[in-house]
């Protein structure tokens, strides 16, 4: 029901889908530019117009009274930023214990715009052994744009670079450049 409920919304405001995602039971995939609030709204509906059971990490303060619930039952975990937590090994946890776990992450981690992308995601898809897809929300083409999926390599750099080129081509609801991938 909720599925059939989120592809009417998503046709009827005029978005499309682009590409596919893999036959892989588990992947992480990265969504981004990550530029407004209502990035999570259509990450929600496009994943139901996608029919498909995706997780996703948010700042612990969407999880409190009395809206918490709506985010966990969305499938949200809570991420407390105040902390230094092991976040990568906790998220590979979690692809152990489902076979079929899918997580979405946005590599910036805020919606501002920021001079290095955090790279988490790259972290936790290298120790799970899982794929990365690659999703681009165009609010110029009104697209989610579906990258075929991508296996982390020996070179972070290259990867890195790579994954970043995809996003220049995506325009956000507010535009910002997205940075080159600096490693420290």
């Amino acid at each position: 029901m909720f599925s059939k409920f989120c592809s009417m919304l998503f046709y009827r405001f005029g978005w499309q889908l682009e590409g596919k995602l893999p036959d892989s039971p588990q992947f992480i995939m990265i969504v981004g530019p990550h530029t407004s609030n209502w990035d999570f709204v259509l990450g929600i509906v496009a994943r139901g117009a996608l029919k498909t059971n995706i997780h996703f990490l948010g700042k612990h303060q969407l999880f409190l009274p009395p809206w918490g619930w709506i985010f966990r039952a969305l499938g949200g975990s809570p991420v407390d930023r105040r902390k230094h937590n092991n976040l990568v090994d906790a998220a590979v946890q979690l692809f152990k214990q489902d076979a079929n776990y899918k997580l979405a992450l946005a590599p910036e981690g805020t919606r501002s715009p920021v001079k290095r992308w955090k790279t988490g995601f790259y972290h936790i898809a290298k120790k799970a052994q899982v794929p990365i897809v690659l999703v681009g929300f165009d609010f110029s083409r009104k697209t989610v744009v579906l990258h075929p999926a991508i296996n982390t390599g020996d070179d972070i750099k290259q990867d890195m670079q790579y994954i970043i080129d995809f996003y220049r081509s995506i325009k956000g609801a507010h535009p910002k450049v997205i940075p080159d991938f600096k490693q420290d």
